[in-house]
């Protein structure tokens, strides 16, 4: 058998272990076990030489049942060490991992338009700001990793962005929603996005062909502006943005 026969996946080798992928990453972070890195932030381990290393019992996957400590939630260093996979992307949510698939041809097409119309308006009126897609890394505290499909940052906030990373609560974020993701975009994310006072948070929805816009109000999101199938919707926090939800859902345009 050659070695690269040998070596499995965190993943694999969680299963093999009855241990969490969780625990398998934090013990590559940590060194306490044997791996060899593919570049990448690509990851294989041997069976064999990990059971070794664990063999003098020093290392439990849990805490003994008479114990009430909660699991400890993953941060920002955690997401740094997952390995790559391709067709999925990762999040970390209240220190959570939350993993999905790649958007569809449909989310993407949507998402790509309405990036040309900000992109368009906001060089006219913030030339300075930036308008970024995903994949992206927003930090939101430490215990929020998060990949917003397209977030502006306004001129006034540029000391966020940092080189790998966006480093506090944009102006705006935008989610298309797929179906997957609708409960966590419309309900988990929209708690975050609003505790961490992101000012504007819109939810777009392909299937349903719908455009919510939220504004931060006195401490909790408002609807200030919507619409659906092919209406107008204009903007009242940025005069002059006037979106045609026809061009974004209609493949011809």
């Amino acid at each position: 058998m050659s070695m690269d026969k040998e070596l499995i996946t965190a993943q694999a080798l969680a299963e093999a272990l009855h241990l969490s992928v969780e625990t398998i990453w934090r013990y590559t972070r940590e060194k306490k076990i044997p791996y060899i890195e593919l570049g990448n932030k690509q990851y294989r381990y041997k069976k064999d030489d990990v059971i070794k290393a664990l063999s003098n019992g020093s290392i439990q996957e849990s805490a003994s049942p008479y114990e009430t400590e909660e699991p400890r939630k993953l941060t920002y260093q955690d997401y740094l060490l997952l390995p790559e996979e391709p067709g999925y992307h990762f999040e970390i949510l209240d220190g959570m991992l939350i993993k999905e698939p790649a958007p569809n041809v449909m989310h993407q097409r949507v998402s790509r338009r309405l990036q040309r119309i900000l992109e368009d308006y906001f060089w006219k009126v913030d030339p300075k700001g930036e308008v970024f897609n995903a994949p992206l890394d927003v930090t939101l505290h430490d215990v929020n990793v998060v990949q917003p499909d397209l977030l502006y940052v306004a001129s006034e906030q540029e000391f966020i962005v940092k080189d790998a990373r966006v480093d506090g609560p944009p102006m705006l974020v935008v989610e298309v929603m797929s179906p997957s993701s609708t409960r966590k975009d419309r309900l988990q994310k929209r708690r975050i996005y609003q505790e961490a006072r992101v000012e504007h948070y819109w939810l777009v929805n392909p299937q349903e062909k719908t455009l919510e816009c939220f504004a931060w109000r006195d401490g909790v999101y408002a609807l200030v502006a919507g619409g659906m199938e092919e209406e107008l919707v204009e903007h009242p926090d940025f005069p002059g943005l006037c979106i045609a939800l026809k061009a974004l859902w209609n493949k011809e345009i």
